[in-house]
């Protein structure tokens, strides 16, 4: 049976979403403001959760209400029969994200919402679930736009951008979320080589080389909020995770370069526990000294904004971008990253399209620069694309960037795209909430040597995947 369901992103990745969602199958596709709805099975929930690259989160809307006053949060909430969602003995624990002049406090809502859920309970049973901050059986989510109310299933439990690869950081890492959803607006699809010079930990890397092979991101994760749920189908959930016919071979490479030997050996470090190293080469290299590839490429890179990483020469170091983008890289494209005008502008170079992104709080915007050699005419008579007819359309668009625009002004707290816009408060357990032992055949951890748990079985991969389709690995707090 068929349910509504919506998928959260960041802002600017909503049609990337919604593109991915149609091509799984999702029906009555939609795309919104950070959300794609959709309606599914439980398969394709499953799926969405499993499969998706550009999604944080995956919900079940389970009621819709109006809610003019904390009185209609209670009662609507308590209309629900939550036997059917919370078993005796589990723990539960409840998410609010409110745009309403009549809610000013977010928290407040969610003690709303947990009074209620604990009322029913004590009425019916004569006891009560417990709430756990670290590790609930269900999660909730309530999200109230003026007085629009929707409470929600959370089916992913941590953020989706966890894949569950990442051993080490360097500073400022880009999401793995976002750097999925670059990669998939420039088209790339793995039909050449992949380049980022300045590929800090090794993001943009690893979710190339998920994307030219076509991999699930899921598979290197430790569980799934829908995993604890009633009817939590194990024998669906293992068919969707072992089936690999949908991978396909990757010719080409993916090349990564780094200044930093700290953010090469991250870098490296994060490809082995992915499994990727045969599809990916790091190395230290400073771009000042890029030199043209052999092979047709493009160019991905997120570059410093002087915001969170700055360089002792900012605007030099863009200059120097732009110089080696024109006199090393023609005959191909080259896609940045960046947040401050005066650094796009020293570049040199007119892009091709300008799409505007969010990278945390800060209002970025994605460049595309075709690099040709001569002048534009000349080009263009050869048959050369410095703008495909969907790009002419988007930059054609209206409004697609706010009036008078600045690049330094930082959105206002209610408007940050960052986690906390999904999954703002938890209600403090004042009970027993110690840590759930995980089920026997739950995923085992990245390390290899403390771990001997039986992990979740797996078809190796044809050609090869080191080691990671064998277990499902833990993710390890940044």
């Amino acid at each position: 049976m068929e349910s509504e369901l919506i998928a959260k992103t960041f802002m600017g990745l909503e049609p990337t979403l919604a593109q991915e969602l149609t091509a799984l199958g999702a029906h009555d596709v939609k795309p919104g403001r950070r959300m794609v709805s959709f309606t599914g099975d439980k398969e394709m929930m499953y799926r969405a959760n499993f499969q998706l690259h550009t999604a944080i989160r995956i919900l079940k809307p389970i009621m819709h209400f109006k809610a003019r006053s904390a009185e209609d949060v209670y009662e609507a909430t308590k209309e629900i029969d939550w036997s059917q969602y919370i078993l005796e003995g589990k723990t539960f624990s409840v998410d609010s994200v409110v745009y309403s002049d009549e809610f000013r406090n977010s928290r407040f809502v969610t003690y709303k919402v947990k009074d209620a859920i604990v009322d029913q309970f004590r009425e019916r049973t004569g006891s009560r679930p417990n709430i756990s901050v670290s590790n609930p059986d269900i999660r909730l989510h309530i999200h109230i736009a003026d007085d629009d109310a929707t409470i929600c299933l959370d089916s992913s439990g941590e953020s989706l951008h966890r894949r569950g690869y990442r051993q080490e950081n360097v500073e400022a890492p880009i999401n793995e979320v976002l750097a999925a959803g670059m990669i998939r607006m420039t088209g790339w699809d793995g039909s050449c080589d992949f380049i980022d010079p300045m590929c800090g930990s090794g993001t943009l890397l690893i979710e190339a080389a998920l994307i030219a092979l076509n991999m699930s991101p899921g598979v290197f994760r430790k569980e799934f909020a829908f995993e604890k749920w009633p009817d939590f189908d194990q024998e669906l959930f293992d068919s969707i995770y072992n089936d690999d016919s949908t991978e396909r071979p990757f010719e080409h490479h993916i090349y990564g370069y780094d200044i930093d030997m700290k953010a090469v050996n991250t870098a490296r470090l994060n490809i082995k526990a992915a499994g990727l190293s045969q599809y990916i080469t790091v190395e230290q290299q400073d771009f000042k000294n890029f030199k043209k590839p052999a092979e047709k490429s493009v160019i991905v890179m997120n570059p410093p904004y002087g915001e969170r990483i700055s360089t002792p020469d900012l605007l030099g170091t863009y200059r120097m971008i732009g110089e080696r983008l024109k006199n090393a890289f023609t005959g191909n494209e080259a896609w940045v990253l960046s947040y401050r005008e005066e650094c796009f502008e020293q570049i040199g170079l007119k892009p091709s399209i300008k799409i505007p992104l969010f990278n945390g709080s800060l209002e970025c915007e994605f460049r595309k620069y075709v690099i040709f050699d001569g002048k534009l005419n000349d080009f263009r008579s050869k048959g050369g694309i410095v703008k495909t007819e969907r790009e002419k359309e988007e930059m054609g668009q209206k409004h697609r960037f706010k009036k008078e625009r600045e690049f330094k002004k930082r959105l206002e707290e209610e408007e940050q795209n960052e986690e906390g816009d999904i999954r703002s408060f938890r209600f403090h357990s004042f009970g027993n909430n110690d840590r759930k032992e995980r089920r026997s055949g739950s995923r085992r951890s990245f390390s290899h040597q403390d771990d001997d748990r039986a992990p979740r079985a797996r078809k190796p991969f044809k050609n090869s995947r080191d080691n990671w389709k064998k277990d499902r690995r833990h993710y390890d707090e940044d």
